[in-house]
C-alpha cells in the first residue's frame, strides 16, 4: 500500500495497445474534437471550398493535437503529484517520451499545413499554436494565463477568413467574440483545478483571483460575446440573436444565485451560454459583407 511515486508514475507501459490508447487520451480528445469542429463549420461558413476546407481542417487538429499532447507531457509530473485521474502519462499508461514524441511530430505537422491556407492565415495560426505552448511551458503559471486562450479563439474565425482568396480579412465583431469566448474557456477550465493548482505552485490569473471571484467573473465575458455577436454584424439580430440574448444574462445570473448550493453552477451556466454564442457565431459566418 501506499502512494504512488510521482517521479515513476508516468513510466512506459509494455502493452502497446494500452500504450496506443494512452497517447490518445493523452491530447485532450474533448477541446481538440470540438476547437476543430468549430474551425471546420467556420471555414463552411466563409465559403470556403472543399480542398481549402480540409486543409484548415487537418492544420488546425495537428495544431490543437500538438498542444494537448506538449500539455499533458508537461504536466505529467504534477499531475501525479497531485493524484489526478484520467492522465494517462501520469498513470503511465503511456510514457512522457512517447508524448513529447506526438507533440512534436504533429507541431512540425502543423507548419506546412498551415502554409497551405496561405502564408497570412497559416502565419496567423502558427502564432496562436505557438501562445498555446508558452501557456503550457510557462504563461500558465502566472498572471498572463489568459492571453494564449485569447489569442487561439480570437485568431480562430480571423484564419478561416484569411484562408479566402483574396484573403479578405474577419469581421471585427467575430474576432472580439472569438477573444472573448477564449478569456472564458480559460476560467472555465481552470475553475475547478484552482485549489489543486496552487498546492503545485501553479498561479495564472484564475488561482490570484481565486474559485469565487472566477466563477463570479466567468459569465462575464460570454455575456459580453452575447451582445458583441447579436448586434456587431449589419442588420437584425434574427432569430438566433434575440434566443442569445434573452437566454446569456438570465443563465448567467443564475448560475450566480444558485452556485451557494451548487458549487459547479457558474460553470454549467457557462456552458449554456456558450453554447448559443458558439452556435449564433457560426450563424452569422465570420467573412466580411
Amino acid at each position: 500500500m501506499g502512494t504512488q511515486d510521482p517521479s515513476r508514475a508516468y513510466a512506459p507501459t509494455t502493452l502497446p495497445l494500452r500504450r496506443t490508447a494512452g497517447l490518445a487520451r493523452s491530447c485532450h480528445p474533448g477541446p481538440v474534437v470540438a476547437v476543430t469542429a468549430i474551425a471546420g463549420a467556420l471555414g463552411v461558413g466563409v465559403g470556403l471550398d472543399g480542398v481549402r476546407c480540409a486543409v484548415l481542417v487537418a492544420a488546425v487538429l495537428s495544431g490543437q493535437l500538438s498542444v494537448g499532447w506538449c500539455n499533458d507531457a508537461f504536466d505529467a509530473r504534477r499531475d501525479a503529484a497531485a493524484g489526478r485521474t484520467g492522465k494517462p502519462v501520469a498513470e503511465g499508461s503511456v510514457s512522457r517520451r512517447t508524448v513529447w514524441a506526438a507533440a512534436f511530430t504533429a507541431a512540425l505537422l502543423c507548419v506546412p499545413l498551415s502554409l497551405a491556407c496561405g502564408l497570412l492565415a497559416g502565419a496567423v495560426h502558427l502564432t496562436a499554436v505557438a501562445a498555446a505552448w508558452a501557456y503550457n511551458l510557462k504563461l500558465k503559471a502566472t498572471a498572463l494565463s489568459w492571453l494564449p486562450y485569447v489569442i487561439g479563439f480570437g485568431t480562430l474565425p480571423a484564419v478561416a477568413a484569411l484562408a479566402l482568396p483574396g484573403r479578405p480579412g474577419p469581421t471585427w465583431w467575430a474576432v472580439t467574440a472569438g477573444a472573448l469566448l477564449g478569456l472564458a474557456a480559460h476560467l472555465g477550465d481552470v475553475l475547478p483545478d484552482i485549489e489543486d493548482d496552487l498546492r503545485s505552485g501553479v498561479r495564472g490569473l484564475p488561482h490570484r483571483l481565486g474559485p469565487a471571484a472566477t466563477g463570479l467573473l466567468l459569465p462575464v465575458p460570454l455575456v459580453v460575446a452575447s451582445v458583441v455577436l447579436a448586434l456587431g454584424p449589419a442588420g437584425p439580430a434574427g432569430p438566433w440573436g434575440a434566443v442569445t440574448l434573452a437566454v446569456a444574462a438570465p443563465a448567467a445570473l443564475a448560475g450566480l444565485l444558485l452556485a451557494r448550493t451548487w458549487r459547479k453552477a457558474p460553470l454549467a451556466a457557462a456552458a449554456v451560454v456558450a453554447a448559443a454564442d458558439v452556435t449564433l457565431l457560426l450563424v452569422r459566418g465570420t467573412a466580411p459583407v
